[in-house]
């Protein structure tokens, strides 16, 4: 048998998962630009707000897609687990993200917004799989195949590509689903972490969901 992560998904054994597609970090009213002149906001965050025009809906149409599919559809937020964030990581706090626990911040943005009783994990560090017990819930919904889409690219979705790839899943990344700060910066990740992950298109993955 040859082993490859070139696989077409099992919907029965997979899961979406849009990682910080929030309010803290995907509207311009989110927490993370407070005090933000808009000069400084499009000086620092204007590329990935322009690209995210096109990610989104995206992330919309593979949510969709998914959905019809019967594919588990899940989210990760950066939220505290406590209002003064005095649970999150070192390197949350050296960096100043505390989105409090329950804070509008720490939502999915409305037009990705779960539905029903798609599964939302709050984290409190870079790598999901660090700081929820998102592998056990996996496990449990029998997922062996995993999709990402999120933000951003070379950081909190590298993170969790990498733990997933090691903890024995396999793993498709969305690439025009992804997004970061600068289009250098996405394209170095992209071509950085491939090697952990089979990376699609929107496009190629709903046309092979439908298929």
């Amino acid at each position: 048998m040859t082993l490859t992560r070139n696989l077409p998904l099992i919907p029965a054994q997979s899961a979406l998962l849009f990682i910080d597609v929030q309010n803290f970090s995907a509207d311009r009213q989110g927490a993370e630009f407070a005090g933000l002149t808009d000069a400084q906001f499009e000086d620092k965050h204007g590329w990935l707000f322009r690209q995210l025009e096109t990610v989104i809906p995206n992330m919309q149409r593979l949510q969709t897609a998914c959905r019809e599919a019967a594919v588990e559809v899940m989210y990760t937020t950066i939220e505290s687990l406590t209002l003064d964030g005095r649970d999150r990581s070192l390197d949350y706090k050296i960096t100043g993200f505390n989105v409090a626990k329950g804070s509008w911040d720490g939502k999915v943005i409305d037009r990705i917004a779960p539905d029903g009783d798609e599964i939302v994990l709050p984290k409190s560090s870079s790598s999901v799989f660090v700081s929820t017990h998102i592998d056990y819930v996996l496990r449990n919904l029998g997922v062996k195949q995993l999709v990402i889409s999120g933000l951003l690219s070379d950081q909190c979705v590298e993170s969790a590509i990498r733990d997933a790839c090691d903890l024995g899943y396999l793993v498709t990344q969305v690439t025009d689903a992804c997004a970061t700060e600068t289009q250098a910066r996405h394209d170095n990740s992209l071509a950085t972490i491939k090697g952990y992950c089979r990376q699609v298109t929107t496009d190629q993955l709903i046309a092979e969901l439908a298929g």
